[in-house]
Protein backbone atom coordinates (compact mmCIF):
# COMPACT_ATOMS: atom_id res chain seq x y z
CA UNK A 1 0.00 0.00 0.00
CA UNK A 2 1.17 3.30 -1.04
CA UNK A 3 1.60 6.22 1.52
CA UNK A 4 -0.42 8.85 1.26
CA UNK A 5 0.64 12.35 -0.05
CA UNK A 6 1.72 14.97 3.10
CA UNK A 7 -0.97 17.22 3.57
CA UNK A 8 -0.07 20.86 2.47
CA UNK A 9 -1.34 23.87 4.38
CA UNK A 10 -3.63 26.08 2.55
CA UNK A 11 -1.15 28.49 1.55
CA UNK A 12 1.14 25.79 0.10
CA UNK A 13 -1.29 24.26 -1.73
CA UNK A 14 -2.63 27.82 -3.23
CA UNK A 15 1.31 27.65 -4.53
CA UNK A 16 1.29 24.35 -5.34
CA UNK A 17 -2.06 24.80 -7.62
CA UNK A 18 0.03 27.55 -9.22
CA UNK A 19 2.89 26.10 -10.58
CA UNK A 20 0.79 22.98 -11.77
CA UNK A 21 -1.46 25.30 -13.41
CA UNK A 22 1.45 27.18 -15.18
CA UNK A 23 -0.02 30.32 -13.93
CA UNK A 24 3.43 30.93 -12.65
CA UNK A 25 6.85 28.99 -13.52
CA UNK A 26 8.24 29.55 -10.03
CA UNK A 27 7.94 30.97 -6.85
CA UNK A 28 8.96 34.31 -5.13
CA UNK A 29 7.84 35.51 -1.50
CA UNK A 30 9.13 38.01 0.32
CA UNK A 31 9.85 38.69 4.13
CA UNK A 32 9.68 42.74 4.48
CA UNK A 33 10.20 43.94 8.05
CA UNK A 34 10.38 47.61 8.89
CA UNK A 35 13.34 47.91 10.81
CA UNK A 36 12.07 50.06 13.73
CA UNK A 37 13.06 47.50 16.32
CA UNK A 38 14.57 44.11 16.23
CA UNK A 39 12.92 41.04 15.49
CA UNK A 40 10.53 38.84 18.11
CA UNK A 41 9.76 34.82 17.87
CA UNK A 42 6.68 36.51 16.24
CA UNK A 43 8.10 37.40 12.94
CA UNK A 44 10.16 33.86 12.88
CA UNK A 45 6.82 32.27 12.20
CA UNK A 46 6.62 34.62 8.46
CA UNK A 47 10.57 34.06 8.34
CA UNK A 48 10.44 30.44 8.13
CA UNK A 49 7.04 30.43 5.96
CA UNK A 50 8.37 32.69 3.58
CA UNK A 51 12.01 31.34 2.92
CA UNK A 52 10.95 28.01 3.73
CA UNK A 53 8.87 27.78 0.41
CA UNK A 54 11.27 29.26 -1.27
CA UNK A 55 14.05 26.24 -0.03
CA UNK A 56 10.73 23.96 -1.14
CA UNK A 57 10.85 24.70 -4.49
CA UNK A 58 14.24 25.59 -5.23
CA UNK A 59 13.79 22.85 -8.04
CA UNK A 60 11.67 25.94 -10.29
CA UNK A 61 13.97 28.38 -9.02
CA UNK A 62 12.09 29.84 -6.45
CA UNK A 63 13.77 32.56 -3.78
CA UNK A 64 12.45 34.47 -1.09
CA UNK A 65 13.62 38.44 -0.74
CA UNK A 66 14.74 40.14 2.32
CA UNK A 67 13.56 43.74 2.05
CA UNK A 68 13.51 46.61 4.50
CA UNK A 69 10.22 48.67 4.68
CA UNK A 70 12.04 51.71 5.56
CA UNK A 71 9.33 54.15 4.55
CA UNK A 72 9.18 56.01 8.06
CA UNK A 73 12.82 57.72 8.86
CA UNK A 74 10.91 58.70 12.70
CA UNK A 75 11.37 55.58 13.71
CA UNK A 76 13.99 53.18 11.60
CA UNK A 77 18.00 52.57 12.27
CA UNK A 78 20.54 50.96 10.68
CA UNK A 79 21.52 49.12 14.34
CA UNK A 80 17.76 47.56 13.72
CA UNK A 81 18.69 46.45 9.90
CA UNK A 82 22.02 44.55 10.78
CA UNK A 83 19.82 42.65 13.95
CA UNK A 84 17.56 41.69 11.34
CA UNK A 85 19.69 40.35 8.49
CA UNK A 86 22.05 38.47 11.86
CA UNK A 87 18.69 36.84 13.15
CA UNK A 88 17.36 36.08 9.36
CA UNK A 89 20.99 34.02 8.51
CA UNK A 90 20.64 32.46 12.82
CA UNK A 91 17.47 31.00 11.84
CA UNK A 92 18.91 29.62 9.44
CA UNK A 93 17.78 31.34 6.10
CA UNK A 94 20.23 32.87 3.05
CA UNK A 95 18.52 35.33 0.97
CA UNK A 96 21.57 35.12 -1.05
CA UNK A 97 21.21 38.50 -3.62
CA UNK A 98 18.23 39.52 -2.63
CA UNK A 99 18.28 42.01 -0.17
CA UNK A 100 15.99 45.40 -1.08
CA UNK A 101 15.34 48.29 0.34
CA UNK A 102 12.14 50.47 -0.30
CA UNK A 103 13.95 52.97 -0.02
CA UNK A 104 15.69 52.05 -3.33
CA UNK A 105 12.13 52.31 -5.14
CA UNK A 106 11.54 55.93 -3.95
CA UNK A 107 11.60 58.07 -7.03
CA UNK A 108 9.22 55.24 -8.80
CA UNK A 109 6.86 55.41 -5.63
CA UNK A 110 6.93 59.55 -6.38
CA UNK A 111 5.93 59.04 -10.21
CA UNK A 112 3.71 56.66 -9.17
CA UNK A 113 1.30 59.10 -7.13
CA UNK A 114 2.16 61.77 -9.45
CA UNK A 115 0.41 59.71 -12.20
CA UNK A 116 -2.56 58.51 -10.11
CA UNK A 117 -3.13 62.53 -9.20
CA UNK A 118 -2.98 63.15 -13.47
CA UNK A 119 -5.68 60.10 -13.83
CA UNK A 120 -8.13 62.10 -10.80
CA UNK A 121 -6.94 59.08 -8.16
CA UNK A 122 -5.19 60.90 -5.48
CA UNK A 123 -5.57 64.85 -4.42
CA UNK A 124 -3.54 66.16 -1.83
CA UNK A 125 -5.70 67.31 1.45
CA UNK A 126 -4.80 70.35 3.72
CA UNK A 127 -7.46 69.35 6.23
CA UNK A 128 -6.11 68.94 9.54
CA UNK A 129 -4.69 65.38 10.89
CA UNK A 130 -8.05 65.76 13.52
CA UNK A 131 -10.51 66.88 10.49
CA UNK A 132 -9.68 63.89 8.43
CA UNK A 133 -10.20 61.51 11.11
CA UNK A 134 -13.31 62.94 12.49
CA UNK A 135 -14.66 63.13 8.63
CA UNK A 136 -13.59 59.73 8.00
CA UNK A 137 -16.85 58.15 9.64
CA UNK A 138 -17.06 55.34 11.53
CA UNK A 139 -18.17 51.35 11.27
CA UNK A 140 -21.75 52.94 10.76
CA UNK A 141 -21.77 56.15 9.45
CA UNK A 142 -19.96 56.74 5.86
CA UNK A 143 -17.71 59.31 5.62
CA UNK A 144 -17.67 62.90 4.20
CA UNK A 145 -15.84 63.75 1.33
CA UNK A 146 -12.88 66.36 1.77
CA UNK A 147 -13.24 69.80 0.67
CA UNK A 148 -10.21 69.04 -1.96
CA UNK A 149 -11.26 65.91 -2.74
CA UNK A 150 -11.90 67.30 -6.29
CA UNK A 151 -9.83 70.23 -6.38
CA UNK A 152 -8.14 70.33 -9.96
CA UNK A 153 -5.17 67.92 -11.30
CA UNK A 154 -2.93 70.80 -11.44
CA UNK A 155 -3.74 72.12 -8.04
CA UNK A 156 -2.73 68.95 -6.65
CA UNK A 157 0.18 68.28 -8.62
CA UNK A 158 1.53 71.89 -7.99
CA UNK A 159 0.57 71.32 -3.70
CA UNK A 160 2.62 67.84 -4.06
CA UNK A 161 6.19 68.91 -5.08
CA UNK A 162 6.03 71.54 -2.78
CA UNK A 163 5.41 68.92 -0.62
CA UNK A 164 8.37 67.31 -1.53
CA UNK A 165 10.13 70.30 -1.74
CA UNK A 166 10.31 70.84 1.55
CA UNK A 167 8.29 73.82 1.34
CA UNK A 168 5.20 72.70 3.25
CA UNK A 169 5.34 71.83 6.96
CA UNK A 170 4.60 68.56 8.23
CA UNK A 171 1.08 68.17 9.23
CA UNK A 172 0.12 70.36 6.49
CA UNK A 173 -0.84 68.33 4.29
CA UNK A 174 -1.02 64.44 2.76
CA UNK A 175 -1.46 62.95 -0.74
CA UNK A 176 -4.61 60.28 -0.44
CA UNK A 177 -6.27 58.01 -3.03
CA UNK A 178 -9.46 58.84 -4.14
CA UNK A 179 -11.60 55.71 -3.92
CA UNK A 180 -14.87 55.49 -2.13
CA UNK A 181 -15.54 57.65 1.35
CA UNK A 182 -18.50 55.62 1.73
CA UNK A 183 -16.99 52.49 1.54
CA UNK A 184 -17.91 49.85 4.13
CA UNK A 185 -14.02 49.13 4.17
CA UNK A 186 -12.45 52.00 6.78
CA UNK A 187 -9.23 51.50 4.25
CA UNK A 188 -10.69 52.11 1.23
CA UNK A 189 -12.30 55.85 2.69
CA UNK A 190 -9.54 57.92 0.86
CA UNK A 191 -6.33 56.47 2.40
CA UNK A 192 -3.33 58.41 2.85
CA UNK A 193 -0.27 57.57 0.80
CA UNK A 194 1.80 60.41 1.43
CA UNK A 195 2.72 62.63 4.49
CA UNK A 196 5.15 64.86 5.04
CA UNK A 197 8.41 64.55 7.32
CA UNK A 198 11.45 66.59 7.47
CA UNK A 199 13.21 63.88 9.23
CA UNK A 200 16.53 62.57 7.58
CA UNK A 201 16.79 58.87 6.65
CA UNK A 202 19.17 56.23 7.34
CA UNK A 203 20.16 55.49 4.06
CA UNK A 204 18.49 58.91 2.03
CA UNK A 205 19.47 61.11 4.15
CA UNK A 206 17.65 64.38 3.92
CA UNK A 207 17.26 64.07 -0.03
CA UNK A 208 12.97 63.30 0.74
CA UNK A 209 10.64 65.60 2.44
CA UNK A 210 7.79 63.22 1.72
CA UNK A 211 7.69 59.36 2.49
CA UNK A 212 4.99 56.68 1.15
CA UNK A 213 2.58 54.82 3.56
CA UNK A 214 3.40 50.89 4.31
CA UNK A 215 0.11 50.57 2.16
CA UNK A 216 0.62 52.17 -1.05
CA UNK A 217 4.78 51.39 -0.71
CA UNK A 218 3.99 47.93 -0.23
CA UNK A 219 2.16 46.57 -3.14
CA UNK A 220 4.69 48.40 -5.47
CA UNK A 221 7.50 46.87 -4.22
CA UNK A 222 6.24 43.26 -4.22
CA UNK A 223 5.19 43.99 -8.05
CA UNK A 224 8.83 45.94 -8.50
CA UNK A 225 10.47 42.52 -7.38
CA UNK A 226 7.66 40.24 -9.07
CA UNK A 227 6.63 38.50 -6.04
CA UNK A 228 4.82 36.07 -6.46
CA UNK A 229 2.45 34.87 -3.53
CA UNK A 230 2.62 37.96 -1.25
CA UNK A 231 2.08 36.33 2.40
CA UNK A 232 1.35 38.33 5.50
CA UNK A 233 -0.73 38.28 8.95
CA UNK A 234 -4.31 38.35 9.57
CA UNK A 235 -4.44 41.91 10.38
CA UNK A 236 -3.63 42.87 6.61
CA UNK A 237 -7.46 41.14 5.60
CA UNK A 238 -8.88 44.11 5.19
CA UNK A 239 -5.89 45.79 3.98
CA UNK A 240 -6.05 43.25 0.98
CA UNK A 241 -8.37 45.59 -0.96
CA UNK A 242 -6.15 48.35 -1.23
CA UNK A 243 -3.32 46.31 -1.95
CA UNK A 244 -4.94 45.18 -5.01
CA UNK A 245 -6.32 49.40 -5.99
CA UNK A 246 -2.75 50.04 -5.86
CA UNK A 247 -1.83 46.97 -7.88
CA UNK A 248 -4.49 48.08 -10.38
CA UNK A 249 -3.90 51.53 -10.61
CA UNK A 250 -0.41 51.98 -11.05
CA UNK A 251 2.23 51.53 -13.46
CA UNK A 252 3.57 47.90 -12.18
CA UNK A 253 4.59 44.92 -14.18
CA UNK A 254 2.48 42.52 -15.35
CA UNK A 255 1.46 39.71 -13.16
CA UNK A 256 0.64 41.79 -9.86
CA UNK A 257 1.36 39.80 -6.83
CA UNK A 258 -1.34 37.96 -5.04
CA UNK A 259 -1.83 38.66 -0.96
CA UNK A 260 -2.61 35.98 1.34
CA UNK A 261 -3.23 36.10 4.97
CA UNK A 262 -2.01 33.93 7.44
CA UNK A 263 -2.66 33.90 11.42
CA UNK A 264 0.43 35.07 13.54
CA UNK A 265 2.32 33.42 16.09
CA UNK A 266 1.20 34.25 19.79
CA UNK A 267 2.81 33.21 22.81
CA UNK A 268 1.25 32.72 26.51
CA UNK A 269 3.34 34.30 28.87
CA UNK A 270 4.91 36.42 26.64
CA UNK A 271 4.70 40.61 25.31
CA UNK A 272 5.66 40.92 21.91
CA UNK A 273 4.10 44.26 20.44
CA UNK A 274 7.28 46.24 19.63
CA UNK A 275 5.83 49.50 21.10
CA UNK A 276 5.64 47.52 24.59
CA UNK A 277 9.11 45.92 24.22
CA UNK A 278 10.49 49.48 23.76
CA UNK A 279 9.06 50.68 26.87
CA UNK A 280 10.79 47.86 28.62
CA UNK A 281 13.91 48.26 27.00
CA UNK A 282 13.62 52.30 27.56
CA UNK A 283 12.25 51.95 31.04
CA UNK A 284 15.62 49.44 32.22
CA UNK A 285 12.60 46.56 32.85
CA UNK A 286 15.39 44.56 30.92
CA UNK A 287 18.20 45.09 29.74
CA UNK A 288 18.09 45.74 26.29
CA UNK A 289 16.82 44.53 23.16
CA UNK A 290 18.85 41.66 23.93
CA UNK A 291 18.06 40.37 27.35
CA UNK A 292 17.64 37.12 27.75
CA UNK A 293 13.88 37.54 29.34
CA UNK A 294 12.45 38.82 26.06
CA UNK A 295 11.05 37.28 23.11
CA UNK A 296 13.12 38.97 20.34
CA UNK A 297 15.36 36.38 18.31
CA UNK A 298 18.46 38.56 19.44
CA UNK A 299 17.36 37.97 23.03
CA UNK A 300 16.38 34.12 22.48
CA UNK A 301 19.70 33.25 20.65
CA UNK A 302 21.65 34.60 23.86
CA UNK A 303 19.82 32.94 25.93
CA UNK A 304 20.91 29.68 23.87
CA UNK A 305 17.81 28.16 22.19
CA UNK A 306 19.13 26.57 19.02
CA UNK A 307 17.69 27.90 15.87
CA UNK A 308 16.01 24.50 14.93
CA UNK A 309 13.69 24.46 18.03
CA UNK A 310 12.34 27.68 16.91
CA UNK A 311 11.91 26.29 13.34
CA UNK A 312 10.73 23.02 14.76
CA UNK A 313 7.63 25.59 16.75
CA UNK A 314 6.84 26.92 13.68
CA UNK A 315 5.94 23.16 11.66
CA UNK A 316 4.44 22.79 14.93
CA UNK A 317 1.99 25.63 15.12
CA UNK A 318 1.23 25.10 11.26
CA UNK A 319 -0.36 27.51 9.24
CA UNK A 320 -3.80 28.84 9.31
CA UNK A 321 -6.36 31.64 9.64
CA UNK A 322 -7.43 30.26 12.92
CA UNK A 323 -6.49 32.93 15.54
CA UNK A 324 -5.10 31.28 19.07
CA UNK A 325 -2.59 31.39 21.26
CA UNK A 326 0.01 29.01 21.34
CA UNK A 327 1.12 27.72 25.29
CA UNK A 328 4.72 28.39 25.72
CA UNK A 329 5.32 25.29 27.37
CA UNK A 330 5.01 24.18 23.48
CA UNK A 331 8.22 26.37 22.69
CA UNK A 332 9.83 25.03 25.50
CA UNK A 333 9.23 21.26 24.57
CA UNK A 334 10.85 21.86 21.13
CA UNK A 335 13.98 23.59 22.67
CA UNK A 336 14.36 20.68 25.43
CA UNK A 337 13.90 18.06 22.54
CA UNK A 338 16.69 19.51 20.22
CA UNK A 339 19.07 20.35 23.15
CA UNK A 340 18.68 16.85 24.46
CA UNK A 341 19.92 15.64 21.20
CA UNK A 342 22.82 18.12 20.56
CA UNK A 343 24.01 19.67 23.83
CA UNK A 344 27.31 18.19 25.30
CA UNK A 345 26.66 17.03 28.88
CA UNK A 346 28.65 18.64 31.78
CA UNK A 347 28.95 18.58 35.35
CA UNK A 348 28.49 21.90 37.61
CA UNK A 349 27.49 22.62 41.33
CA UNK A 350 25.37 25.86 41.90
CA UNK A 351 25.34 26.25 45.61
CA UNK A 352 28.45 24.31 46.50
CA UNK A 353 29.00 22.18 49.83
CA UNK A 354 32.38 20.83 50.60
CA UNK A 355 33.11 16.44 50.42
CA UNK A 356 36.10 15.09 51.78
CA UNK A 357 36.74 11.16 50.60
CA UNK A 358 38.75 10.30 54.14
CA UNK A 359 40.26 7.38 52.62
CA UNK A 360 40.96 8.78 49.24
CA UNK A 361 44.66 8.69 49.32
CA UNK A 362 44.57 4.86 49.98
CA UNK A 363 43.81 3.87 46.79
CA UNK A 364 45.00 7.00 45.00
CA UNK A 365 48.93 7.72 45.16
CA UNK A 366 48.65 10.31 42.60
CA UNK A 367 45.41 12.51 44.23
CA UNK A 368 43.67 12.32 41.30
CA UNK A 369 41.67 9.39 39.08
CA UNK A 370 40.10 10.63 36.10
CA UNK A 371 36.86 8.96 35.05
CA UNK A 372 35.31 8.75 31.87
CA UNK A 373 32.39 10.23 31.15
CA UNK A 374 30.06 10.50 27.91
CA UNK A 375 29.85 13.66 26.13
CA UNK A 376 25.85 13.08 24.78
CA UNK A 377 24.26 9.79 25.63
CA UNK A 378 21.88 10.70 22.76
CA UNK A 379 24.96 10.99 20.46
CA UNK A 380 27.79 8.68 19.94
CA UNK A 381 29.72 10.45 17.88
CA UNK A 382 29.74 12.76 20.67
CA UNK A 383 32.77 11.06 21.96
CA UNK A 384 33.67 11.30 26.10
CA UNK A 385 35.92 13.54 27.88
CA UNK A 386 38.38 12.61 31.27
CA UNK A 387 36.61 14.67 34.20
CA UNK A 388 39.29 14.10 37.36
CA UNK A 389 38.04 13.03 41.08
CA UNK A 390 40.04 14.19 43.89
CA UNK A 391 39.86 13.94 47.72
CA UNK A 392 38.14 16.95 47.65
CA UNK A 393 34.67 17.82 46.23
CA UNK A 394 31.78 19.65 45.75
CA UNK A 395 28.21 18.71 45.34
CA UNK A 396 24.97 20.78 45.78
CA UNK A 397 24.02 21.87 49.68
CA UNK A 398 20.55 20.41 48.84
CA UNK A 399 21.89 17.14 48.02
CA UNK A 400 22.83 16.05 51.46
CA UNK A 401 20.51 16.43 54.25
CA UNK A 402 21.04 15.52 57.96
CA UNK A 403 17.34 14.73 58.95
CA UNK A 404 16.06 12.96 55.65
CA UNK A 405 12.82 12.21 55.21
CA UNK A 406 12.09 8.58 54.22
CA UNK A 407 12.28 8.99 50.85
CA UNK A 408 15.44 11.18 50.40
CA UNK A 409 17.86 9.13 48.30
CA UNK A 410 20.91 11.56 48.38
CA UNK A 411 23.70 11.84 50.80
CA UNK A 412 22.98 11.58 54.20
CA UNK A 413 24.81 10.35 57.58
CA UNK A 414 25.42 6.82 57.27
CA UNK A 415 24.12 7.18 53.46
CA UNK A 416 25.48 6.09 50.46
CA UNK A 417 24.92 8.04 47.63
CA UNK A 418 27.14 7.21 43.67
CA UNK A 419 29.10 10.43 42.28
CA UNK A 420 27.68 10.39 38.82
CA UNK A 421 30.68 8.20 36.53
CA UNK A 422 32.30 7.75 39.92
CA UNK A 423 32.57 5.43 42.77
CA UNK A 424 29.35 4.83 45.89
CA UNK A 425 30.78 6.86 48.47
CA UNK A 426 29.40 6.29 52.30
CA UNK A 427 28.85 9.53 54.66
CA UNK A 428 30.67 8.71 57.84
CA UNK A 429 30.25 12.24 59.36
CA UNK A 430 29.69 16.08 58.72
CA UNK A 431 31.30 19.55 59.73
CA UNK A 432 27.88 21.91 61.39
CA UNK A 433 28.95 25.25 62.04
CA UNK A 434 27.41 27.21 65.45
CA UNK A 435 24.10 28.15 63.26
CA UNK A 436 23.33 25.13 61.90
CA UNK A 437 24.82 25.41 58.54
CA UNK A 438 26.72 22.22 57.59
CA UNK A 439 30.21 23.54 56.03
CA UNK A 440 31.99 19.91 55.32
CA UNK A 441 30.88 16.27 54.58
CA UNK A 442 33.15 13.30 55.74
CA UNK A 443 32.93 10.60 53.17
CA UNK A 444 34.47 7.34 52.24
CA UNK A 445 34.61 5.72 48.47
CA UNK A 446 33.89 2.22 48.08
CA UNK A 447 36.45 0.07 45.82
CA UNK A 448 35.48 -1.44 42.74
CA UNK A 449 31.94 0.48 42.56
CA UNK A 450 32.53 2.79 39.11
CA UNK A 451 30.28 1.26 36.86
CA UNK A 452 29.20 -1.49 39.24
CA UNK A 453 26.52 -2.41 41.38
CA UNK A 454 26.64 -1.71 45.23
CA UNK A 455 28.24 -4.08 47.99
CA UNK A 456 26.08 -6.65 49.43
CA UNK A 457 24.33 -4.39 52.32
CA UNK A 458 24.64 -1.24 50.79
CA UNK A 459 21.66 0.75 49.71
CA UNK A 460 22.37 2.94 46.77
CA UNK A 461 19.48 3.98 45.03
CA UNK A 462 20.38 7.71 43.26
CA UNK A 463 23.58 9.23 41.39
CA UNK A 464 24.79 13.26 42.60
CA UNK A 465 26.86 15.65 40.45
CA UNK A 466 29.67 16.44 42.00
CA UNK A 467 33.07 19.10 40.77
CA UNK A 468 36.34 18.43 41.91
CA UNK A 469 37.86 21.12 44.13
CA UNK A 470 41.25 20.90 43.19
CA UNK A 471 40.37 21.71 39.66
CA UNK A 472 37.30 23.37 39.81
CA UNK A 473 36.67 26.82 37.73
CA UNK A 474 34.33 29.96 39.08
CA UNK A 475 31.60 30.77 36.97
CA UNK A 476 28.79 33.86 37.12
CA UNK A 477 25.25 31.64 37.10
CA UNK A 478 22.57 33.64 35.56
CA UNK A 479 19.10 32.06 36.43
CA UNK A 480 16.43 33.10 33.48
CA UNK A 481 12.81 32.37 34.12
CA UNK A 482 9.41 34.01 32.39
CA UNK A 483 9.50 37.45 33.05
CA UNK A 484 5.41 37.63 33.41
CA UNK A 485 3.53 35.24 36.10
CA UNK A 486 0.55 35.50 34.25
CA UNK A 487 -0.33 33.58 30.69
CA UNK A 488 -2.11 36.70 29.12
CA UNK A 489 0.15 39.61 30.57
CA UNK A 490 -1.52 42.09 27.50
CA UNK A 491 -5.08 41.59 29.20
CA UNK A 492 -4.02 41.82 32.54
CA UNK A 493 -5.75 44.67 34.57
CA UNK A 494 -3.08 47.22 35.46
CA UNK A 495 -1.03 46.09 32.42
CA UNK A 496 1.45 44.18 31.74
CA UNK A 497 4.03 45.77 34.49
CA UNK A 498 1.60 44.15 37.46
CA UNK A 499 2.25 40.81 36.74
CA UNK A 500 6.21 40.87 35.88
CA UNK A 501 7.63 38.06 37.47
CA UNK A 502 10.21 39.37 40.64
CA UNK A 503 12.29 35.93 39.74
CA UNK A 504 12.65 36.51 36.44
CA UNK A 505 16.23 36.69 36.92
CA UNK A 506 18.47 35.35 39.58
CA UNK A 507 22.14 35.84 39.80
CA UNK A 508 24.31 33.15 41.36
CA UNK A 509 28.10 34.12 42.00
CA UNK A 510 29.77 30.59 43.63
CA UNK A 511 29.32 28.07 41.24
CA UNK A 512 31.89 25.86 40.90
CA UNK A 513 32.43 24.32 37.33
CA UNK A 514 34.38 21.04 35.80
CA UNK A 515 37.80 21.81 34.68
CA UNK A 516 36.64 21.52 31.05
CA UNK A 517 34.60 24.90 30.80
CA UNK A 518 38.29 27.00 31.33
CA UNK A 519 38.63 26.48 27.15
CA UNK A 520 35.06 27.03 26.07
CA UNK A 521 33.72 29.95 23.63
CA UNK A 522 31.18 32.01 23.82
CA UNK A 523 27.71 30.25 22.76
CA UNK A 524 28.65 27.31 24.28
CA UNK A 525 25.74 25.03 25.15
CA UNK A 526 25.15 21.85 27.11
CA UNK A 527 23.43 20.13 30.06
CA UNK A 528 24.78 21.06 33.50
CA UNK A 529 23.52 17.60 34.75
CA UNK A 530 20.64 17.58 36.45
CA UNK A 531 20.14 20.57 36.72
CA UNK A 532 19.26 22.27 33.04
CA UNK A 533 20.56 23.64 29.60
CA UNK A 534 22.76 26.55 29.84
CA UNK A 535 24.93 28.59 27.43
CA UNK A 536 28.04 30.89 27.99
CA UNK A 537 26.81 34.26 27.18
CA UNK A 538 27.91 35.35 23.82
CA UNK A 539 28.66 39.05 25.39
CA UNK A 540 29.78 38.53 28.82
CA UNK A 541 31.65 35.06 29.17
CA UNK A 542 35.13 35.89 29.35
CA UNK A 543 35.69 39.06 30.00
CA UNK A 544 37.60 39.80 32.80
CA UNK A 545 38.25 36.36 32.71
CA UNK A 546 34.90 35.47 34.66
CA UNK A 547 32.92 32.27 32.98
CA UNK A 548 29.20 33.42 32.67
CA UNK A 549 26.61 30.85 31.91
CA UNK A 550 22.96 31.76 31.07
CA UNK A 551 20.39 29.19 32.08
CA UNK A 552 18.92 28.11 28.50
CA UNK A 553 15.75 26.12 29.93
CA UNK A 554 15.11 23.83 33.26
CA UNK A 555 14.91 19.61 32.52
CA UNK A 556 11.56 19.85 32.61
CA UNK A 557 8.89 21.79 33.09
CA UNK A 558 8.77 23.08 36.95
CA UNK A 559 5.54 26.15 36.43
CA UNK A 560 1.92 25.30 37.68
CA UNK A 561 -0.74 25.45 35.46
Amino acid sequence: MSAEPEKLDFIRQIIADDLASGKHETTVTRFPPEPNGYLHIGHAKAICLSFGIAQENQGTGARCHLRFDDTNPAKEETEYVESIIEDVKWLGFDYGEHLYYASDYFEFFYNCAVQLIKDGKAYVDEQTPDEIKENRGNLTTPGQDSPYRDRPAEESLAKFEAMKSGEMPEGSAVLRAKIDMASPNMNMRDPIIYRIMHVDHHRTGDAWKIYPMYDFAHTLEDALEHVTHSLCTLEFELHRPLYDWVAENCPIPAHPPRQIEFSKLVLTHTVMGKRKLREMVEEGIVAGWDDPRLPTLSAIRRLGYPPAAIRNLCTTVGITKFKGTTDIAVLEKCVRDELNKTAQRRMGVLNPLKVIITNFEEGHPDGVLYCEANNNPEDESAGTRQVPLTKELYIEQDDFMIDAPKKYFRLKPDGAVRLRGGYIILCTGYKQEDDGTVSEVYVEYLPNTIGQSPPEGIKCKTAIHWVSAEHAVDAEIRLYDRLFTDEAPDEVEGGFRSCLNPESLQVISQAKLEPSFADVEPEFTCQLERIGYFTTDRYDHEKGGKIVLNRTITLKDSWKK
